[in-house]
Order: structure tokens, then sequence, then C-alpha cells
């Protein structure tokens, strides 16, 4: 290898790790600013709003910690990521498993009917869907919410898995008819198996996305009973609006159940996520 070349890959090498250096620290700045905030006063945040706390101050997280409005909105939002989670990966592998394996007539029309539904933005559809909601007497349930964000995450996550199912190659499942496996059963015991990193992937961005979800529960939820940890935020930045440090403390501590659950998922999410691009 040339001198040039050598210094040609060099300046590539410092160039790519410039900018995951900065974009690092684009990310953590503000979540390092709220996880440090959290510990001040807010005399502290005024004078020293980027350092570390003198002294630390451990009352504001406490106090998140020992409410029970939290805790309530914490499960919510856990069992109505989970249940969307479930819904929309289960309904979309199936309806994947069809348009990737079937010849049928209509299918790529059916199937950009699907993908057109990324096109239309949740907010065109606030009207329509409370009025549905209120008719099924569905607001301030649960399901309220689970159904449709499930609903708006089908399309996306039918063409990742439907992409992913199509690269399965043939004899796979001319080895499975073989052996007396129907349709079902080799989805089941043998496609499912088989596509885990993309399934681990959709499954992360659907859980991600039902845990940030603001607009929805705002529209379903008028009581506190299912207010999910997006909604307290918002209440407690309300009824704190003088406190900025506590303020700090509850959006840390609604965003760590997400952060934590990313960070032991990251493995499986860029496998997913480049599994595609690897397969012949």
């Amino acid at each position: 290898m040339s001198v040039t070349t050598k210094r040609g890959k060099l300046l590539r090498n410092t160039g790519f790790y410039a900018a995951a250096f900065a974009a690092a620290i684009f990310v953590a700045t503000p979540i390092l600013f709220a996880l440090l905030g959290g510990f001040k006063d807010n005399e502290q945040l005024r004078e020293n709003s980027l350092g570390l706390p003198n002294p630390w101050n451990w009352q504001h997280y406490t106090d998140v910690l020992v409410d029970a409005t939290f805790w309530r909105q914490l499960g919510n939002s856990v069992f109505i990521a989970v249940a969307s989670t479930f819904i929309v990966v289960a309904a979309a592998a199936a309806v994947a498993y069809v348009f990737a394996r079937f010849e049928f007539r209509g299918r790529e029309g059916l199937f950009t009917l699907f993908a057109a539904g990324m096109m239309f933005p949740f907010a065109v559809a606030v009207l329509p869907l409370f009025i549905i909601l209120r008719t099924f007497e569905m607001l301030n349930s649960p399901f309220g919410v689970i159904l449709p964000q499930a609903a708006f995450g089908l399309p996306l996550t039918i063409i990742i898995l439907r992409s992913f199912f199509r690269q399965i190659p043939g004899e796979v499942e001319e080895a499975a008819t073989i052996d007396g496996a129907g349709p079902w059963r080799f989805f089941l015991q043998i496609l499912l198996p088989m596509s885990r990193p993309v399934l681990a992937t959709v499954s992360v961005l659907a859980l991600v996305g039902s845990w940030n979800s603001y607009l929805l529960p705002l529209v379903v939820f008028t009581k506190p009973t299912w207010q999910t940890l997006p909604l307290g935020v918002t209440q407690f930045q309300g009824e704190y609006s003088s406190d900025t440090a506590k303020v700090l403390a509850y959006v840390m501590l609604a965003m760590l159940p997400a952060l934590i659950f990313y960070a032991f998922a990251e493995r499986q999410l860029i496998s997913g996520l480049t599994s595609g691009g690897t397969k012949g």
C-alpha cells in the first residue's frame, strides 16, 4: 500500500471518527444537562448550568420516585407500549408473509395500499379517530391508544418484514414442504426463528414510538387513570414550572426506561437493520 493511499485512508477514518464524536456530543449534551440538572437547585442552574452539582441534591429525584402518580403513569406506558408492539409485530409479520411468499392477483396493488399508509399523517386523522373511539366507547381506555398505534405502525413494519421475508431462499420452504410442513407451520417454526434480528428491530422501533407518543394519549385520555409518562411530563412541568431542576429530574426519570431498553436492544437493532443489505 502506497504512502498516498495510507494517508488518504487515515484522513477518511479521522473524518469519520470526528463526525461520530460530534454527533455523540450533540445527542449526549441535552441528556447530561437533564441528568445533572436534576441534582442541582435552581440557583445552581442559573449560576452553573453546565458544571457539576455542588453540592449534589438528591431530593428532586427522591421526590419523583416516591410519587405514586409517576409509577402509575410508568406502568401505563409500559403496558400500552408492550401491547401495541405485540399487536403490530404479530399482525405485520402475518401480512408480510402473505405478501412475500404467496402469489395472487392484486398483490402488489394491495401492498401499495398498505405502504401508502406511511403518507397519511396522524394529525389529519385525529378528529375522525376521536369520533370513532367515542362511538365505540374507547375513550379513557388503553385500547383506544393501543389499537390506533398498532394500525399506524403497520405500514412501515410490513415493508421491513416483507423485504426480509422475500430474501429467505425458496429452497428452505421447499425442504420444509417435503418434510410435511404446511405454509403456516413453515411461517411459525422456520421463518419467524430465522427472522429474529429483523423482528427485534421492528419491535424496538414500535416500542420506542409508542413510549414517546404524546398526541394520541392526549386525545384519548381525558381522565388521569390511564395517562402515560409523556402526558405526565407536561402536567408536571405545568405544576412545577418555577422549579426547573425538579422538572429536569422528572424528565430524566421518564426517559430512563426507554434509554435502558434501547441500550440492551442496540445490538439487535443494528443487526436487523444491516441483515437485509447483507443477504443475497
